[in-house]
């Protein structure tokens, strides 16, 4: 019988990959924030009640890079993250806006595209007023930044890391370039890269969750997930949360009159 319906239809389709992270952990891993604070804090308050709800267990709190930029509030995003890592075990992964606010500090034509990309938004949400920043070239706006930002900030960007490994998952901003395995990606894949990753279909070595390309909902191609729902553009802001071979999702959701709510499914 089994036989015959091979015939008829072909291969059967592979059974659903079932990824897990060790016994006793549990992680929430955040996609990209871009400078919405309003979010953030909605998200980490239900993050904090559901993991206070929940079995004991080690919690890491993983945010997936691009945090800054886009949104009105950069610096309060910023300021949050890190005040939210002296509290409990969190983790930063670096994105490409990152990079790019960090190396416009000295580079004109990085700080050029920056600015062209969100990034005026992160450095109005320093403090200078918009009627200033208008009338700045970028190389005033360059020693703007110096003054308004502080040190503290750009250390802190600067310490985030590129990828990390929890079980059958790797944690990583863009993606990974498919070529190579997940312990010899180079850094330019990990923050930049999009298509290539994408259109890739094949099972890799780990399920790869991501941030950097946004999807209305929660895109799960098996083999990657992609969690960057656009909070600045879509008031969408998710968390996938990682216990054994379960997978759920936590999303703060702002409503037209700027209400912020809390949606929470199985994955």
């Amino acid at each position: 019988m089994l036989e015959t319906i091979r015939k008829l239809f072909g291969k059967a389709p592979p059974a659903r990959r079932i990824a897990r992270v060790p016994d006793g952990e549990r992680w929430y891993v955040i996609g990209d924030i871009h400078g919405c604070r309003d979010l953030l804090e909605k998200l980490k308050d239900a993050i904090e009640q559901d993991d206070a709800a929940a079995a004991a267990a080690d919690t890491t709190v993983v945010f997936l890079g691009d945090l800054v930029d886009r949104g009105p509030d950069s610096a309060g995003v910023i300021k949050l993250a890190r005040k939210w890592g002296k509290k409990r075990k969190v983790r930063y992964l670096a994105g490409n806006h990152e990079e790019m606010f960090l190396q416009g500090f000295d580079n004109d034509e990085i700080l050029r595209h920056f600015l062209k990309h969100g990034g005026r938004e992160t450095v109005l949400s320093y403090g200078l007023k918009r009627k200033e920043y208008n009338k700045l070239k970028v190389a005033e706006v360059q020693k703007v930044m110096r003054k308004i930002v502080p040190q503290e900030d750009r250390e802190f960007l600067a310490s985030f890391e590129e990828i990390i490994l929890v079980g059958d998952y790797a944690l990583v901003h863009a993606g990974v370039n498919p070529a190579f395995p997940v312990d010899a990606q180079q850094r330019k894949d990990m923050l930049w890269i999009r298509e290539r990753f994408l259109r890739h279909e094949e099972p890799l070595t780990h399920v790869i969750i991501h941030g950097h390309t946004i999807f209305e909902n929660v895109e799960d191609r098996e083999h990657r997930i992609g969690i960057d729902t656009g909070a600045f553009r879509t008031g969408r802001l998710t968390a996938m949360v990682l216990e054994g071979d379960r997978r759920r999702i936590i999303q703060a959701v702002a409503s037209e009159d700027g209400e912020i709510s809390i949606e929470k499914v199985d994955a």
